[in-house]
């Protein structure tokens, strides 16, 4: 009995030790919670998979709510007064920023975007026991590596053909790439030649305070103190805001130049919104918050937010507008609001007629192809011409009918009153009207024909529904003369027509000259005028002379020029009315419309505003696909929103940036971000270790990519977007330095006090994490010299981004290619299969 207890009792223990110290138990820090003793390790690989991504995608929720904190710290400004003998009482306020823009990006803003690798880095070596680990380090490099390769080929071949983008602050781009090899540089010198394989105290401060030397270095050469200041293109910006802060300073208020302009480009955009008929307001004031939010600079956190809100399904910074305008006939109306300011007055006279009656190719649309035409009394007969457009494989039946003006039917011309019927795709029908020949002098006569819908005939009439007939006295070349002695033209129309008559004849071609005069409206400000010729082919009996309007932001408008008839050509001559008034006047109900689009882009981007938030705002976001914006929310956004619907809901909870400056939405989500990282790293650990992959493996490929994903999108975006290259691939460098004097030197200062202060040393072992240094240093090198390379040369296009097609394919396969070399030789170096030593 003694001896069968006793084997019991051994393995009863036995089989409790088995239970704790399953295959991968023992290798994290935090996991696994729970026994998985019974569990298949192909399940456990695969929920381990899940949850590795699935914390991913939290991390990137969090970042978001941590760059938001950073852009309301980074967006201060205080107040300073500086003496100004013209401002009143001799003093002038000013506001400026608190932040200098490079500071701001090198400092809270590369924490932002690498916060995970740094985090997982100080908790690894804190979790084991101040002893160095592979996950953190080779997280850094991998990610490093992917950053400067992988997303740098991405944005060169991402740019439209024959497009470039060009680093617009190249000094301080010089002084990043500098410290971004010089980094790994000094990382290899640490571990394989100053103290092989150990890290000292000093080595560790040392590292830890090329942090703020950066920073200052970087400072030094954005301000010019070291060299000739010069002027710079265009200033920098700091922060993530919609605004265009294009200013260091700027007087505070609405009343500031820049707010100023900015509200009058708006205004604009949204008068151009206000001319498309079948625009609703509500979308109108979604493209113009698109066009705004588009075309306005922002920098590397903000496109990093936009690309994690679009993983989450969240709301978007840049608003989605209509889907109809996926057709061909929306995609032109769209491509004319997108065309520059100095195209549009030449394409004035096309928008006022672009108008599609067909509603989009789905009704036949039928009209006269002259709105005018004139007739010989002696032809017996006028010709008039009837098109057809729009949906054409239908058959169309139109009625077509005279109607008298001071030439009299049975008189002057015989009546008409018929059916016309147009056949599948047959798009022009004439008809023949009879002239009555009297033999008897009269002057010109004219009546007129119009088009009537049968019933039960779905058709549309086109801009020409109405034809002028004019009979015309024989052999004589005509009188000219406008038809009215003033016109009133609506701002809105942004063309005014002055229409020309030729009475008493229309034999042979002739021509008149103008001239436009100023009285209250000028030439060029309120109305593009000047002087031109204007000429009638033979019969043509009505022209107009097209002038542009200008739009003006004045209230109360009510202003007036000349244009005059001078001399003729062809045997013509001059009739009674040579001179003819033109006024510009305000549309009460455009300006209404204009005035609603405005107030409602306004709100659409108040409402995108990243620091402008409140805990009602958060929930509603959170709970909300697409931020509820639910009409353009695609079915991704709703299977993200779903994957994702957990995380946004817990994170709502933190504290929303309006309190405190934004410093305890900085520290809590910072909190939850080394929490996040510390189960991200333990995931990664187990998963690698159930299938077999080393740790510096599984941190250079599945951690690091996973990391960097967001950074991969929102790079591509701005690079797309924006004018200059600095917010897509300039502050790569600036993280990846960081990333080694904050995530390697701060764990390393803090293991290196530990155990000096144990009497001990703080020992780090090259091995496999030496040659991936070394690795990623030459890559390194080579990217930043074809960077260089492509920024001179013409053949690349003179530009670091984009460029002639084959140049630039060739660029980023290259870089490409320096990555998957990276990749496998470190992961040769990890397993063993080749072994070099330095």
């Amino acid at each position: 009995m003694a001896n069968t207890t006793g084997s019991s009792a051994i393995n009863h223990a036995e089989l409790q030790e088995l239970v704790k110290n399953y295959t991968c138990s023992d290798v994290a820090l935090l996991l696994p919670v729970i026994s998985e003793f019974t569990w298949a390790v192909e399940v456990r690989a695969f929920l381990y998979l899940l949850g590795l991504l699935w914390c991913f995608l939290a991390v990137a929720i969090i970042a978001d709510v941590f760059m938001c904190s950073i852009e309301r710290i980074t967006s201060k400004t205080t107040i300073v007064r500086v003496p100004d003998a013209n401002a009143e009482g001799g003093i002038r306020e000013l506001e400026v920023k608190v932040w200098n823009d490079t500071v701001a990006n090198l400092s809270l803003l590369a924490l932002g975007t690498s916060a995970p690798e740094i985090l997982l880095s100080c908790i690894e070596i804190i979790g084991n026991g101040f002893k160095a680990g592979e996950l953190g380090p080779g997280t850094i490099v991998g990610s490093a590596a992917f950053n400067l390769l992988v997303i740098s080929a991405i944005c060169i071949v991402a740019i439209p053909e024959g497009e470039i983008r060009r680093i617009r602050s190249f000094k301080v781009f010089g002084v990043t790439a500098f410290t971004c090899i010089f980094a790994y540089v000094w990382l290899a010198i640490v571990l394989m030649a100053i103290s092989p394989n150990v890290v000292d105290l000093w080595e560790a401060i040392v590292t830890f305070l090329m942090f703020p030397t950066l920073i200052i270095v970087a400072y030094i050469a954005d301000k010019d103190f070291c060299m000739k200041k010069s002027k710079r293109e265009e200033p920098g910006f700091v922060g993530i805001s919609l605004e265009d802060k294009d200013t260091e300073e700027r007087q505070p208020g609405p009343s500031s130049d820049e707010n100023v302009r900015g509200d009058a480009e708006l205004l604009t955009l949204a008068k151009e919104l206000g001319h498309i008929e079948e625009l609703p307001e509500e979308e109108a004031a979604k493209i113009a918050a698109k066009k705004i939010a588009e075309n306005t600079s922002h920098n590397r956190g903000w496109y990093r937010i936009n690309a994690t809100r679009f993983f989450s399904g969240g709301k978007k910074l840049v608003p989605r507008v209509l889907t109809s305008f996926q057709d061909l006939a929306d995609r032109k109306l769209y491509e004319r609001i997108q065309l520059p300011e100095d195209e549009r007055a030449d394409h004035a006279k096309s928008i006022t007629k672009n108008i599609d009656h067909s509603d989009g190719g789905r009704r036949p649309v039928i009209e006269f192809t002259a709105a005018a035409v004139a007739v010989m009394e002696n032809e017996g007969k006028v010709r008039i011409g009837i098109r057809r457009h729009g949906k054409l494989d239908v058959p169309v039946t139109v009625r077509v009918e005279t109607i008298n003006g001071t030439a009299l039917a049975g008189e002057d011309y015989k009546p008409f009153d018929e059916k016309v019927k147009f056949a599948a795709n047959e798009i022009l029908r004439q008809i023949y009207i009879e002239i009555v020949d009297d033999c008897e002098w009269e002057p010109d006569e004219f009546f007129f024909v119009k088009m009537a819908a049968e019933p039960d005939v779905d058709v549309a009439f086109g801009n020409i529904a109405i034809c002028q007939v004019t009979i015309i006295n024989d052999d004589e070349p005509g009188l000219l003369e406008f038809a009215k002695p003033s016109i009133v033209v609506k701002e809105s129309s942004r063309l005014a027509s002055i229409p020309v008559s030729r009475r008493n004849g229309a034999d042979g071609h002739v021509s008149v000259t103008w001239k436009t005069k100023d009285i209250t409206a000028l030439n060029n400000k309120d109305y593009e005028g000047g002087e031109g010729t204007l000429k009638f082919d033979n019969q043509e009996t009505s022209k107009t002379i097209d002038l542009p309007i200008f739009e003006s932001n004045k209230p109360e408008r009510d202003e007036s020029f000349q244009i005059e008839l001078l001399e003729t050509d062809g045997g013509a001559t001059l009739g009674k009315i040579t001179k003819c008034i033109i006024t510009i006047v305000n549309d009460e109900e455009f300006n209404g419309l204009v005035s609603r689009i405005v107030s409602l882009t306004k709100a659409n981007l108040d409402s995108l505003q990243l620091e402008k938030s409140t805990y009602v705002t958060q929930f509603k976001d959170a709970m909300n696909v697409n931020g509820g914006d639910i009409e353009n929310a695609t079915f991704i956004d709703y299977i993200l929103h779903f994957c994702t619907f957990f995380w946004k809901i817990l994170f709502a909870f933190v504290p929303p940036t309006q309190y405190l400056g934004g410093w305890p939405t900085f520290i809590i989500s910072l909190a939850v971000i080394g929490f996040l990282t510390a189960i991200i790293g333990d995931l990664a650990t187990i998963f690698g270790c159930l299938i077999g992959l080393e740790k510096t493996i599984t941190a250079i490929t599945l951690v690091a990519l996973g990391t960097s994903m967001p950074d991969t999108f929102a790079s591509k975006t701005a690079a797309t977007m924006e004018k200059y290259a600095d917010s897509s691939v300039g502050n790569v460098n600036g993280s990846n330095s960081v990333n080694v004097f904050l995530g390697l030197g701060l764990p390393w200062v803090i293991a290196s006090i530990y155990w000096t202060a144990k009497g001990d040393v703080f020992k780090v072992e090259a091995g496999s994490l030496g040659f991936s240094v070394v690795l990623y240093t030459v890559a390194a090198i080579i990217a930043i010299s074809l960077f260089i390379t492509r920024r001179f040369l013409g053949a690349f296009g003179k530009g670091e981004l984009g460029g002639p097609n084959i140049t630039k394919w060739i660029s980023g396969a290259i870089m490409i290619s320096l990555w998957v070399l990276y990749v496998v030789f470190s992961s040769l170096q990890a397993k063993k299969i080749i072994n070099v030593q330095f």
